[in-house]
Order: structure tokens, then C-alpha cells, then sequence
């Protein structure tokens, strides 16, 4: 158990040592380089990437090879980097690692919990919870192909009431050489909704040779420390309530006691702005911004007027005149 554990220790993952015991979760769709590098600047001692498909690090696609896998230097003075796949062929797994391997990834982290009906149509995701010898065989190509230390995130179950995610979890580092398991104890079939069972969560921290990062429901301090103690996982890792509001690492990390001042908001928000731009290009960013902006209106007060202008924006100019002209916005409801 981790009674005497701080969320500031630092700690030692298959030879990598993280600085302290608060991660990013993977985000899909979202968590590229810089916002991984967001959360390092604000004391994340790991980040992983958004899901990454295997078929398309294994084909070659552009997109996925240059964008996804992209790693920024800076995201190492924080400590790892770590890059998720997903995918259901143990050989396409094996090379898309090997090719993850050579981006200049610490650590792969493998996707068998997603509960999007697309992804768990082929095979993969949450689907594997199911089918657990392909997981398995799957954890055990992205170690062999990568010679990189191999996470798995899942799920409690694939539906409501189901445990087969701990029995997999056993498996997977006994057979596969796993190094450590992300838990979100939920099943697939509520995604987001209910309270995350974290007695169960504790039984495999308590029954399972390897470390448990803790995830699920982690947007309050207070409540993240309680699970943290609760539970005895070795980390946590935070995800939709890290999304426009970095300071929650800062927080549980006793960098910061407060909540961010409008000032420090609208800097974020412009920071962020131009990593995407950096990222993606001008036209690109406008557009992929849109999906930003209620993040950092909910941390602003919430001004439904501020977020619909902000949506109707094409440009990152545009957006820029929008914050700049919010004073005249009706108020919040």
C-alpha cells in the first residue's frame, strides 16, 4: 500500500524513472506533442500520446508517421514520453512498434479498453477484453518488435458488472512481459458515466506483480488524493479533467493552491494557439482549435456568448479578435 507514498515521489517504471506519480492519460484525438508538453511544463512526470493506430504506423500513412508520432525535445525534461497504439494483428503490432521505437519513444502503451464502437468493430480497443489471448499476443509483438518497456490501459470489463479486465491484466504481465497496467475501473459500456469502482481498482493493485496507474474520475484534488491512498496505485493519470486546465497538475503537485487568474487563462490559451499553429499550419489550427475553446470558456466563467463566437471562427486571428473583444459578450448565464 501506498500510505507513506506522496503524489511528488518519484518512481521507477521498467528502468525509467518518473519524477513523480501524476501522468497524462491518453486523450484521443488530442493528446499530440504539445499537449503532452503541456502538461510537463505544469509537473507531469509522464505523458502519454493519443491513440495511434498500428495500421497506419505500419503502412506508412504520412499523417500518422509525421503528426502522431511526433515527439518534441522539450517533452523529455519532464520525464518519459510515451506513444499509445491500438490494434488487433500481433505482426502489424510488431512493426509498428519497432517504428514507434525508432521516433523516440521511452514506453509503448497499448489501447485495450477504448469503447468506441469503431474501433471495438475491428477487433481492438476493448473488444481484446473479450479475446484474451490476441491481447496477449498483441503486448507481447509491441515488446518483442520495440525492445521498449509495454503498458496496457483497460477497462474494468466490457460490460456493466464484468471483471474481466483484471484477469486479463494478470495475463498480460505474466505471459507478455507487460511492465505495467493503466486501469480505468469502469466497463467499456458506461465510457464516462458512474463512479469508477476503486475497490476493485485496489484489488489489483494488491493481487498484480506490476504497477497500476489509477485512472477515471479525475478532476477534483481532494478526490484524486483519496483514490491515490484508497486504491495504493503506484500513479494516476489524469484526462478529462486535465483537458484546458493544466493547473490541475500543478495542484496535486503542490506547485499551485489556487485556481488560474483570467490573465493566466488567456495566456494558456494563447500558448496553445500557437503550438498548433506550429504544429499544423495557420489554416489547419483555426479549425482544429474549435475543439479547445470550451475548455478554456468553462476555466473563463463559462460565457455560452464566448464560446458559440469562438466556434463560428475559421482563423486563429479570428479567435484572437474574439477573446480581445469579450469584455462587450453578454454574460455568462
Amino acid at each position: 500500500m501506498n500510505a507513506m507514498r506522496r503524489l511528488t515521489d518519484s518512481w521507477t517504471l521498467a528502468g525509467l524513472t518518473i519524477p513523480n506519480r501524476v501522468a497524462l492519460a491518453p486523450l484521443a484525438g488530442i493528446g499530440n506533442w504539445f499537449v503532452r508538453l503541456q502538461a510537463k511544463r505544469y509537473g507531469a512526470g509522464l505523458a502519454f500520446s493519443e491513440m495511434v493506430s498500428s495500421f497506419g504506423v505500419h503502412h506508412g500513412n504520412e499523417k500518422t508517421c509525421t503528426e502522431m508520432l511526433r515527439i518534441h525535445d522539450d517533452e523529455r525534461a519532464g520525464g518519459p514520453v510515451a506513444i499509445q497504439l491500438f490494434g488487433q494483428q500481433p505482426d502489424v503490432m510488431r512493426s509498428a512498434a519497432a517504428r514507434v521505437a525508432q521516433a523516440g519513444a521511452d514506453l509503448i502503451d497499448l489501447n485495450m479498453g477504448c469503447p468506441v464502437p469503431k474501433v471495438c468493430k475491428t477487433g481492438a480497443g476493448a473488444a481484446l477484453l473479450s479475446d484474451p489471448d490476441t491481447a496477449v499476443a498483441v503486448a507481447r509483438a509491441a515488446r518483442e518488435g520495440s525492445g521498449l518497456p509495454v503498458s496496457v490501459k483497460l477497462r474494468s470489463g466490457r460490460l456493466d458488472g464484468q471483471t474481466d479486465g483484471l484477469q486479463l491484466a494478470h495475463r498480460l504481465v505474466a505471459e507478455a512481459g507487460v511492465a505495467a497496467i493503466a486501469f480505468h475501473p469502469r466497463s467499456a459500456q458506461v465510457h464516462h458515466k458512474g463512479k469508477p469502482d476503486y475497490d476493485l481498482a485496489r484489488e489489483l493493485v494488491r493481487s498484480l506483480p506490476a504497477p497500476v496507474i489509477l485512472s477515471g474520475a479525475m478532476s477534483d484534488p481532494g478526490a484524486i488524493r483519496a483514490a491515490f491512498a484508497h486504491t495504493g496505485c503506484e500513479a494516476i493519470m489524469l484526462a478529462r479533467g486535465a483537458l484546458g486546465n493544466p493547473w490541475l497538475f500543478a495542484r496535486l503537485l503542490g506547485k499551485q493552491n489556487r485556481e488560474p487568474t483570467e490573465r493566466e487563462v488567456l495566456d494558456e490559451l494563447e500558448w496553445v494557439m500557437q503550438r498548433a499553429a506550429e504544429h499544423l499550419g495557420e489554416p489547419r489550427a483555426g479549425r482544429y482549435m474549435r475543439k479547445f475553446y470550451p475548455w478554456y470558456v468553462e476555466r473563463l466563467g463559462g460565457s455560452k456568448a464566448l464560446q458559440a463566437a469562438l466556434l463560428k471562427t475559421a482563423t486563429l486571428d479570428a479567435a484572437r479578435a474574439v477573446v480581445a473583444g469579450m469584455d462587450g459578450l453578454p454574460a455568462a448565464a
